[in-house]
């Protein structure tokens, strides 16, 4: 474990590296000769270190703090390191520039929650104040965690969207649309695979079928869309079917609440995916790659739908309410078979819903008409690209599992994970020791801590 000393210069490091950078110029207006000028290796760096840190390394990190792992506190600090080291390169970079725009903001937002979490996490580390400040100071780390990393994510679409150069001007609508939908595709992956993998003790506890739940998010979610989606007197072919999609939603939504009472599976929410998926396979497009594209989501998320229905039928037809017993040893931390009489296979064929819901949102996050106009002029067909989605679709899924995985048979968890099989590396190892049980309030507070 890193010394006090060490970590206390942490702060002293970022902001040395850090406010020599703030006076990089951002850009109101290009040229086209700065707007079409090579990539530097600069800027390459930058892209590859952040994308790096923030998609792998903080989430790690993150998950070893709720699990309250020893190993959260070096890992963090390094991505602290790391970012800040990233944030100098994007700014010292030569060669093409960028207009001002949201990626830029963001990374300035973040510097302050991310130095201030940080300054808490030393804090916590001198075990100071112990019955006054530091137990707000715990949750407060906590809080700003899990802000950061939600932020985090649209930093590094907004990355992406920044180097292309995309969403602005009347872009902008379409964009919002694209990425909020299918963002919350695969958020709704994140939550379905947590379920599988460590949560089925809680939906058990908790009285409610997961369908409970999803319906509730739809049925919300329905009565936004349909008041949002039209603007102005006439009503185009598209504002119309927004809005009844929002009609669908919230009809849907409430009769899937009511089916799903009592612990009940409800097939509502997955047919909902599977209309949903249908109207928009059917959007008329002005390209046929893009044509292409949106048939291709339509149809991933039609099969998601059908996937999860053979599920909640055949599958796991209800979850049984577990006894509230003193002695009861079980946790949902744990890899475990929670489904009595489940196969293997059986919980193998539940990875496809989750699955098949991040490819059709990544799918759908990359069929915006600037980004379809590009692939078009490179002379790419819809085969290639649909197949590159799912390629990145493969990759994220692994990285969701492995993360849902690593919480699973590590720190707090790694005992039972051991006890029950898992690969785990042991109290005695030279590299890992677990927290003890008395100190686990107290000695390791992390981005996402779970107080």
């Amino acid at each position: 474990m890193l010394s006090k000393a060490v970590m206390a210069s942490f702060p002293i490091l970022l902001f040395a590296l850090v406010l020599p950078a703030a006076a990089h110029e951002h850009h109101d207006e290009l040229t086209e000769e700065q707007s079409n000028a090579p990539v530097d290796t600069i800027l390459w760096m930058h892209i590859f270190l952040q994308a790096a840190v923030w998609g792998v390394l903080f989430p790690t990190g993150m998950v070893l703090g709720i699990s309250r792992s020893r190993w959260h506190v070096p890992l963090q600090s390094a991505g602290f390191v790391l970012t800040a080291a990233g944030y100098v390169l994007g700014h010292a970079h030569r060669g093409r520039a960028f207009l001002a725009g949201a990626h830029g903001m963001m990374a300035s937002i973040l510097f302050a929650p991310i130095a201030l979490q940080l300054l808490l996490g030393i804090y916590l580390k001198l075990h100071i104040h112990e019955e006054t400040i530091r137990p707000w100071a715990v949750r407060m780390h906590g809080v700003w965690g899990r802000r950061i990393r939600s932020l985090a994510g649209r930093k590094w679409l907004f990355g992406a969207i920044a180097f292309r150069g995309y969403c602005r001007g009347d872009n902008l609508g379409q964009c919002l649309a694209h990425y909020i939908m299918g963002s919350g595709f695969i958020a709704y992956a994140v939550i379905m695979a947590i379920l599988l993998l460590v949560g089925e003790s809680w939906v058990r506890r908790s009285g409610r079928s997961p369908e409970w739940w999803d319906s509730w998010v739809i049925m919300l979610w329905g009565i936004v869309n349909t008041f949002t989606e039209h603007r102005g007197s006439g009503w185009s072919v598209k504002d119309m079917q927004h809005t009844i999609l929002g009609v669908l939603w919230w009809a849907g939504g409430g009769l899937g609440i009511y089916l799903s009472r009592n612990n009940q599976r409800s097939f509502v929410p997955s047919l909902i995916i599977m209309l949903t998926g249908w109207a928009m396979s059917e959007h008329a497009q002005a390209l046929m790659l893009s044509t292409k594209v949106h048939a291709a989501f339509g149809y991933t998320l039609m099969l998601a739908g059908i996937t999860r229905i053979i599920e909640v039928s055949f599958i796991v037809p209800k979850y049984t309410p577990e006894p509230s017993t003193d002695g009861d040893s079980h946790s949902e931390h744990t890899l475990a078979d929670d489904t009595a009489g489940q196969s293997t296979t059986a919980k193998g064929f539940r990875h496809l819903p989750p699955f098949l819901l991040v490819a059709a949102g990544l799918l759908f996050m990359s069929a915006t008409d600037e980004e379809l106009q590009f692939v078009n002029g490179e002379g790419m067909d819809h085969v290639t690209y649909i197949l590159i989605m799912f390629s990145l679709a493969f990759i994220l899924y692994t990285l969701i599992v492995s993360l849902i995985n690593l919480y699973a048979t590590s720190g707090r968890n790694a005992a039972s994970a051991t006890a029950e099989g898992g690969i785990e590396m042991t109290a005695g190892s030279k590299w890992y020791a677990r927290v003890p049980d008395a100190d686990m309030d107290v000695e390791t507070h992390v981005i996402g801590d779970d107080e």
